[in-house]
């Protein structure tokens, strides 16, 4: 089984289907499918073979996963890179890939004009409606409808490419880190890796063909493509929404294309619950079933919260993953869910999660150790990065870097990472703490604590907090806080800010909020 089978075999079987709303487009299983062959014809009359990099620069669309299917298809590595990089960003990436094609929308032109495209192996750059004049700049531009209309170029099933000359053991894809926490990392990720992912989540969130799939995370992010995966493997409907900017139009279009599915990181659900019409409107959500969330610690203050809002029908899914396990590694049941609110669950279907201590013994239950993660779901490591490879996947299988416990049943509750406790005054503290407590004041829609350099006390907490509304007061939310930790764990400060840096996923980007903090 290879990855773009499932866009292969929804076709088969429903090829007038409905598989993607964007805006006022759909696109047929049927029309998909033939556009992606037409795509991965051209890669091949390019001379583009197996385990070259192709490089994605779209934004959520159709397009994208035509894009993303045909190069597959075509038995190339998908490489989609995020829409938010500048060219000090994407010169070492293309450096470092060395990819053979980039396929991009108008608006990424000027980066790409502006970045050194003069990289080994690159001979083919392909262009969603092309704006720019590139005469000058580069020899070999196409335009991505021109190739996907063009009747001159089959659009049969390509044979023998799809069946006999690569395997599941071949590279599908190779999905960068968010780097929010340090340089951005390539993961390497075969078609064996993201099937047996694919088949266990579809498994465990009991996917159908009935199922309707919002979605408002980038398909460059490793959770974003997972949802692509799956609701194309049970064949079901994808809708995209890019305007969460806007969650009055999300919530508006979840009830007219009667979304089953809808899928985010926390701070996704931060906005919805405080900046979107969701509790007003929720009774109009009928077909709503599941909403899952991933993507890094969501506070139970939050959980709740999202539980009294969400339709009385509605479950929620919380789940753990990492981009080096081809997105999930563990879910909590949604009929557990209030029993064991701050735990990560269990396995899903195929994974194996143990905890070890320092000395690389397993411990037992209720006893704190880092969370090791075996599967077929592995990364095979980092590209061009044997070092990193080394340091998170040996025998025992990767090192998450999470530290956590189990307790009697098994279920999983983290505690931190290694590497995040921040040394204030001699005590260790856990910032994850500080913000869960910060949340449950019921005063501030997100917050990130971060520690920054003082003479006294070795590290000083900082807290950046986006206030509920404008009559919120620093006082209050201290006051609030106090509550609920000793004072040794109370920032030092709590300053009011309108939004905290992101990566282009939704995830907080720490970085980001520790130049802030610093005053960058």
């Amino acid at each position: 089984m290879l990855i773009h089978h499932f866009l292969e075999n929804s076709a088969a079987s429903f090829p007038d289907k409905v598989a993607v709303i964007h805006e006022k487009a759909r696109a047929t299983y049927g029309e998909i499918n033939e556009d992606a062959n037409r795509l991965a014809r051209f890669l091949l009359s390019r001379d583009i073979r197996i385990g070259d990099r192709v490089v994605i620069m779209l934004e959520n669309s159709i397009e994208y996963i035509v894009a993303y299917y045909g190069i597959l298809k075509a038995g190339a590595v998908a490489v989609p890179l995020s829409t938010d990089l500048k060219p000090d960003g994407l010169d070492p990436l293309l450096a470092e890939l060395e990819p053979s094609a980039i396929i991009a929308s108008a608006r990424f032109e000027r980066l790409l004009q502006a970045s050194n495209l003069n990289v080994t192996n690159l001979n083919t750059l392909i262009i969603h409606n092309p704006k720019l004049d590139w005469s000058n700049r580069f020899s070999n531009v196409f335009t991505l409808t021109k190739i996907i209309n063009d009747i001159q170029i089959s659009s049969h099933n390509l044979q023998p490419t799809t069946s006999t000359q690569f395997s599941p053991i071949e590279l599908g894809c190779i999905i960068y880190t968010s780097g929010s926490t340090g340089k951005p990392k390539g993961v390497m990720l075969t078609h064996g890796n993201i099937v047996a992912n694919v088949e266990s989540i579809c498994q465990y969130q009991q996917l159908s063909d009935h199922d309707v799939q919002m979605v408002v995370l980038p398909f460059f992010y490793v959770m974003g493509k997972s949802l692509l995966n799956t609701i194309f493997a049970a064949g079901g409907t994808l809708v995209i929404n890019n305007k969460f900017a806007f969650p009055a139009t999300v919530i508006n279009q979840m009830i007219e294309e009667k979304v089953t599915l809808f899928s985010g990181v926390p701070s996704t659900y931060a906005y919805l619950l405080h900046r979107s019409p969701l509790k007003k409107q929720r009774d109009q959500l009928t077909h709503l079933r599941l909403v899952t969330q991933a993507g890094g610690h969501m506070a139970s203050s939050v959980k709740r919260e999202l539980h009294k809002v969400l339709p009385r029908h509605t479950q929620i899914c919380i789940m753990y993953g990492a981009t080096e396990a081809s997105a999930r590694l563990t879910w909590l049941e949604p009929n557990r869910f209030e029993e064991k609110m701050a735990s990560i669950g269990k396995p899903i279907p195929g994974v194996t999660i143990k905890l070890i201590d320092a000395d690389r013994s397993e411990v037992p239950p209720g006893k704190r150790g880092e969370v090791i993660a075996s599967g077929a779901n592995i990364m095979q490591g980092y590209w061009k990065d044997p070092d990193s490879t080394a340091a998170v996947l040996d025998d025992n299988g990767y090192h998450t870097g999470d530290i956590g416990y189990q307790d009697e049943e098994g279920f999983i509750f983290l505690d931190g990472r290694k590497d995040n406790l921040l040394k204030v005054g001699g005590h260790r503290i856990n910032p994850q703490e500080v913000e869960d407590a910060l949340l449950a004041t019921e005063l501030v829609v997100e917050v990130s604590v971060v520690g920054i350099p003082d003479d006294l006390l070795g590290k000083r907490l900082i807290s950046l907090a986006v206030p509920l509304n404008g009559e919120t007061r620093t006082e209050a939310i201290m006051e609030k806080c106090a509550l609920l930790l000793p004072k040794y764990k109370l920032p030092s400060e709590i300053r009011l800010v309108r939004a905290l840096p992101k990566n282009a996923n939704g995830k907080v980007d720490q970085i980001g909020c520790l130049k802030m903090a610093n005053g960058g």
